[in-house]
This record gives structure tokens, C-alpha cells and sequence, in this order.
């Protein structure tokens, strides 16, 4: 039974997980909107709304609150280019949202293994 066994293991193991919910995080943070499919999309769905708040609360932060804050994203991502982006771009847009800052499209089967195909995005304003 699963009773209380948390996340996607998406037939990985636990160091291509990360590295792929990482990749993944990275590329969503870049592009703004990412195809992939939706048992991926569920799995990254919530850190990337995690760094999202994380990033959007630190604004009314002090300085040593901020620092705090970019560090805790970098040992998600570990990219300072995609966490800067982070910070300075998509947060502020964020600022007066509670929460819910993406947004799953369904696309229908892959062509390939009818594997069920989304599209993850930001939310506009």
C-alpha cells in the first residue's frame, strides 16, 4: 500500500530525479512555459510554486532575508542565471498573488506511447 508515500518516482532513480525535476525547473523558469508530460508537469508543479512564494516573500524582506532566500532557491537549482531571472522578473509579477501562478494545458496523447501531453505555463496577470 501507499498510504502516505508522497511524490512522483517517475521510474527513475533518486539522483536522475532530482537531476530531471532540476532540468526541468530550470527550463520552466527560462521559457515560461515548457511541453512535457503530466505526470512530469505534477511533479514540478509545486517547487516551482514553492521558489515562486519563496522569491515573491523575500521583496519585503531585510537584506539578510534576501540572501537567505536566493540561497534556499540555489540549492534547489543550483543555477545563479535562472535564479536571478527568478527574482528579478517573474516574482514581481507575482507580487499581489496568493498563490496559483501556473497553469496545465492538456494536449492529448503522444504520438509515440500515447503518453498523456501538457503544457506547463505561468499564469499572465
Amino acid at each position: 500500500m501507499r498510504h502516505q508515500v508522497s511524490g512522483y518516482r517517475l521510474g527513475r532513480t533518486s539522483g536522475a530525479r532530482i537531476a530531471l525535476r532540476r532540468n526541468l525547473i530550470k527550463q520552466f523558469f527560462i521559457h515560461e512555459r515548457i511541453q512535457t508530460t503530466r505526470a512530469k508537469a505534477n511533479a514540478i508543479r509545486g517547487d516551482a510554486e514553492r521558489l515562486i512564494t519563496i522569491a515573491r516573500n523575500s521583496a519585503s524582506g531585510d537584506d539578510a532575508q534576501k540572501v537567505h532566500a536566493r540561497r534556499l532557491a540555489i540549492s534547489r537549482l543550483g543555477d545563479n542565471q535562472v535564479i536571478k531571472r527568478l527574482f528579478d522578473e517573474i516574482a514581481p509579477r507575482f507580487a499581489n498573488r496568493p498563490g496559483g501562478y501556473t497553469r496545465i494545458l492538456k494536449l492529448g496523447p503522444r504520438m509515440g506511447d500515447s503518453a498523456e501531453m501538457v503544457i506547463l505555463e505561468l499564469v499572465e496577470e
